[in-house]
């Protein structure tokens, strides 16, 4: 674990160390991190990788399940490679 004593400047900002904001990806452009109040006073900062909203579905729990049982099947094997349409009609037909 580091540990960092940074500064809080008159408008409230904070100037994250380079090292760190390279280590979570959050030296680009409009990265963004949570900030969580605890009851007890401490404060976390969380990184947060946004998603475009064209590619939120992706990330719900019901498409994130058919992911997990899609890498199951390819995992043990029971996946089909077929080489273009006809191929793969065939393989379904059969």
């Amino acid at each position: 674990m580091k540990t960092y004593l940074v500064t809080v400047h008159p408008r409230g900002t904070v100037a994250l160390p380079v090292d760190l904001r390279r280590r979570l990806h959050i030296d680009e452009k409009d990265s963004q991190i949570k900030l969580i109040e605890h009851d007890d006073g401490r404060v976390e900062l969380v990184p947060v990788v946004a998603v475009p909203a064209d590619q939120a579905w992706f990330w719900t729990e019901r498409w994130q399940a058919m992911e997990r049982e899609a890498n199951a099947d390819i995992a043990a094997g029971r996946v089909a490679i077929v080489e273009g349409a006809d191929e793969l009609i065939a393989h379904l037909d059969a």
